[in-house]
Parts: C-alpha cells; structure tokens; sequence
C-alpha cells in the first residue's frame, strides 16, 4: 500500500511539472484566456473525498493487506477502484472493505484478477495521466479542473461532474492521446442549466 500512496504522491508531481507548458492559472482564471478553473464539487465534499480515500486505504491495509495494488479515487462520494489483485476474493473482500467506509455514495469496481503491474507499466500510464490532463488544457472548450483522470494498464477512466457535450467531448480528446487503449467513463451527467449555475460569472460573460 506504501508503493501506491508514493505512485500516488509522483502523479502529483508530475502533473505539476508539465503545468509548466500550459496557461498560468492564477485564483479561478487562466491568464490569457477565459477558461474557468474550478471544482464543481462544494468545499466540503472535497474534503469528505479525500477523507474517504485516506479512510480506504487504512482499511484496505488492516483487511487486504499487501496483496495486490489498489488504488482508490473518490469523486463526490462515488468511489473508483482499480488496480490488481491475485484472487477474485481478494478482488470481493476489497470490493466490501471500501463499501463499508463512512458516507461512500457507490463503488465502481475496476480492479483486475491478476499480478501486480510494473513499475514501467505504472510510469507509463502516469505519462498518460499527464498528456491526457494537459489535451483538455489544448482542447480549450474544456474545463479541465472539472475531471479526474486515472490511468491504470493504459485505460483511462474519466470522473466528474459535466453534461453530456462535455462528457462526448472530453471523451474524444482522451482517445487522441499516445499509449491510451481504452476510455471509461465514471460521470455524474448534469445538465447544461447545472452547469451554468456552477459556473462562476467569469466564466459565463
């Protein structure tokens, strides 16, 4: 579980280093153009998404232990799980261990009955995460602070809050990066009159 709190801490900074090549983003605004950056998640939900994921992880490791990798994304309480396991009860009993975490809305299961990924496969697709996040910044009709993007074998799974027209289009742009075999999509589909009320008034003049 250590290794992938540290995966997890490398994604980071990675995707830190590659803002370097995008728009400055300064408060809620990109310098130089009009796209918005913002969560469409409230403050406290935010905050009970990182709980939960924190919460998983120490559960997983008293339960599941180190058999596996398993990595844990929450996203306005709907949990993402992906990785490996080496028996499909391990895959059952992690499965069970996160739904028993407080205040977990769902759980999407993605996790694989197989051994452990590398540690190329794993740069590999925090590569990917990388490229993805910084197409969304190219693509310029996306809010790219509105998705979580986690890459896993060189499947990228897609979360958030967006409306269909987002979710088709970010979708696209996933599917022209480098190294992506395949796009799936974990999203709360909103309407476009939600996401007008989410957007702050920069964003709609």
């Amino acid at each position: 579980m250590n290794k992938t709190i540290r995966l997890v801490v490398l994604a980071t900074a990675l995707s830190g280093a590659l803002s370097a090549c995008v728009p400055l983003v300064v408060g809620s605004t990109f310098l130089g153009g009009t796209l918005v950056a913002t969560d469409r998640r409230t403050s406290g939900a935010q905050l009970e998404d990182e709980g939960i994921e924190l919460r998983s992880y120490n559960r997983l490791r008293d339960n599941v232990g180190d058999r596996g990798h398993i990595n844990i994304t929450s996203y306005n309480r709907q949990v993402l799980m992906t990785g490996e396991v080496p028996t499909e009860s391990d895959r059952k009993l992690a499965e069970q261990t996160v739904s028993g975490v407080d205040n977990v809305r769902s759980i999407v299961n993605e996790l694989v009955v197989s051994g452990n990924s590398t540690l190329t496969q794993r740069s590999s697709d925090t590569l990917i995460t990388g490229q993805v996040k910084a197409a969304m910044v190219d693509a310029k009709d996306l809010y790219p602070t509105a998705f979580k993007v986690v890459t896993e074998r060189g499947t990228v799974y897609l979360m958030g809050r967006v409306t269909q027209r987002e979710a088709d289009r970010v979708t696209e742009v996933a599917r022209g990066v480098g190294g992506v075999q395949k796009v799936v999509r974990v999203f709360e589909i909103i309407s476009e009159e939600e996401l007008q009320r989410l957007l702050p008034r920069a964003a709609k003049s």
